[in-house]
């Protein structure tokens, strides 16, 4: 049986079954998102839109990927973990919202 592998929509790497991933609400839940659209990430990506964005944010000016990815706040981290291989794992450290 082969195991299906996706890719993660914010950083189009691929999205190994063995990685952690997880669930980001494209609204936050509570901002009123909870059964809303939902679309699966490599953690570290889900970590990192929580460390550069408020619940705030994230409601009223990313509620897409592509709001996310076109976001100059988070260019630097699209543009360094492109370079990083697909089951790269790091912490990342603590708020950075400005």
């Amino acid at each position: 049986m082969e195991v299906e592998s996706s890719v993660c929509p914010l950083c189009l790497r691929p999205l190994p079954p063995d990685v952690p991933q997880s669930d980001h609400h494209l609204i936050p839940k509570l901002r009123g998102g909870k059964g809303g659209p939902v679309v699966r990430l490599h953690h570290l990506c889900h970590k990192e839109i929580h460390a550069r964005f408020t619940e705030a944010e994230l409601a009223r000016d990313f509620a897409s990927i592509e709001a996310l990815r076109t976001a100059p706040r988070m260019a630097s981290f699209l543009s360094w973990i492109a370079r990083r291989p697909p089951g790269f794992i790091s912490r990342v450290p603590g708020p950075r919202r400005r």
